[in-house]
């Protein structure tokens, strides 16, 4: 099968099941209808094999969270998706790997109404990139730089599974059972965008950004843009019953530090915490207050006591980690 072949067998689709696209794959660009009214917002997330997703990954899971990931750039700008494209390097024609690649990334562009509308294929490397744009009314998109002294810090959901499962793999954690670490596993391969909830904090949040490299290092870059400082509260962040089943050093480890969780750390000023619970309800979506954005610059991170932990674990680095 050769590179046209695939793509019509395994990626391409009826332009007309695709509103707002009157011209998608097929030609030398895409033609996206613009919104009036609003901006659009464009993200690029790569996945390497073997930096970001294990070779024994189901490629039905890799198609989601290939997707997923950059879906959840889109969720942390409040930001409705739109279109993306694929980039694709394998090794290979892998008929198999290909139709449950595109099987897990078409589910989710389905779930959140986007449309794939070009990329490009070669012989290489398994490498997967993508491209998604999105749209949200003018001037309302949530940005890290938008934090301000005395705001509520939250985060959505749970922190610190896919770590655990990685510790696993790793073989500097053990799990109870196998249920426990699909359990694990599947929040590492198959996370969750949040962007539900990101268009519901737009007027409410002040700053946000999504957790894929660790809340410590995701967190520091809201600091940064923001010109602030912050208190977090580490033994309060949300964790699921199976990681509160571990050593405390390891949850601390997860939660502060894990990655691949895609969840929301955002920022909203104390006066919005009915507004922010009412965003929360409205898209299903559990948010925990974790802290606050502080004038003094640094971060501070305290234990259940109340005191600053003398050291916490390093975010990840794609050249560094």
């Amino acid at each position: 099968m050769g590179e046209f072949d695939l793509i019509k067998r395994f990626f391409t689709r009826e332009t007309e099941a695709q509103p707002g696209v009157p011209v998608g794959i097929g030609d030398d660009c895409a033609v996206i209808a613009a919104t009036p009214g609003m901006q659009w917002l464009v993200s690029t997330d790569m996945l390497v094999e073997g930096r970001h997703f294990l070779s024994t990954v189901a490629p039905e899971r890799l198609g989601h969270k290939a997707l997923a990931v950059n879906l959840s750039d889109l969720a942390a700008c409040g930001a409705r998706p739109r279109a993306f494209t694929l980039a694709l390097s394998m090794p290979r024609v892998d008929e198999q790997f290909l139709a449950g690649f595109a099987r897990g990334l078409f589910a989710l562009a389905d779930a959140h109404g986007i449309a794939l509308v070009g990329g490009d294929t070669t012989a290489g490397p398994l490498n997967i990139c993508i491209t998604v744009m999105g749209e949200a009314p003018a001037g309302t998109a949530l940005l890290r730089s938008g934090g301000q002294a005395g705001d509520d810090l939250y985060v959505s959901g749970t922190l610190g599974d896919a770590r655990l499962a990685l510790e696993v793999f790793r073989g500097t954690a053990v799990l109870a059972s196998g249920e426990d670490f699909e359990l694990a596993r599947r929040a590492m391969e198959c996370p969750t965008p949040r962007v539900a909830l990101g268009q519901a904090l737009r007027g409410i949040a002040h700053s946000a950004i999504d957790v894929s490299d660790g809340l410590l290092g995701d967190l520091g870059h809201v600091l940064k843009r923001s010109n602030l400082g912050a208190t977090l509260l580490a033994d309060t962040l949300p964790r699921s019953a199976l990681l509160a089943r571990q050593p405390l050093a390891l949850q601390r480890l997860c939660t502060l530090a894990g990655g691949d969780d895609y969840e929301l750390v955002f920022s909203a000023p104390a006066t919005a915490r009915a507004a922010v619970q009412a965003a929360a309800a409205a898209s299903g979506t559990p948010v925990t207050l974790i802290g606050r954005l502080e004038a003094e610059p640094g971060l501070r991170v305290l234990d259940g006591q109340g005191q600053v932990l003398p050291q916490t674990p390093a975010a990840f680095d794609h050249f560094k980690s």
